[in-house]
């Protein structure tokens, strides 16, 4: 199952994105993906989910009172890396596109009122998208082990290092003990 979160401050658009997610299949090729969609009207709450739980994809409004879908994307993209980007808006704002492809690295940007078979096609095209990237990573990682640029405890600490920011980096006293960090 994939998990998606869904960023608008119009709850009539995240509703109508459920619906459509519960009674339609994402489909690319022949993968079909299940989808579990998480909506959230505030991009700054959606941050604090996304900071505990973690989403394949996130799909965010551009035009949001707290911050702009970019802002939103850009944090999300700090703090789940490998999740696929997606960007919804009625606005056609060239910058703004240019902006989301530079800076965040969006898959598609999908104008309102959408297509609905667009739509899904997009969000399987980023999640099948996300899954050739992550197995493409392993398949290096193995290459690496094979040709003996890096051993796989190296490439298992760099995996657990994504997972978890910091988990790897350990501060020892000068009696030999393990420190814990306060935070």
């Amino acid at each position: 199952m994939s998990r998606i979160l869904i960023v608008d401050d119009e709850t009539s658009i995240l509703n109508a994105l459920k619906r459509l997610l519960r009674a339609a299949p994402c489909a690319y090729g022949k993968r079909v993906f299940t989808i579990e969609a998480v909506t959230c009207s505030s991009p700054v709450a959606a941050l604090e989910i996304a900071r505990t739980e973690e989403f394949e994809l996130f799909i965010s409004d551009y035009r949001m009172p707290e911050m702009d879908g970019i802002e939103f994307l850009k944090a999300a993209k700090a703090l789940q890396p490998d999740a696929a980007r997606l960007i919804l808006s009625g606005y056609a704002d060239l910058n703004a596109l240019v902006r989301a492809v530079n800076e965040v690295g969006i898959e598609r940007f999908i104008g309102k009122p959408w297509n609905d078979y667009e739509l899904l096609s997009a969000i399987a095209q980023a999640l099948a998208h996300r899954e050739l990237l992550l197995e493409n990573r392993q398949l290096a990682d193995l290459i690496r082990i094979e040709m003996g640029d890096k051993t796989a405890q190296q490439i298992e600490a760099e995996r657990l290092e994504r997972l978890e920011p910091g988990i790897t980096q350990v501060k020892w006293g000068a009696d030999g003990s393990v420190l814990v960090d306060p935070e």
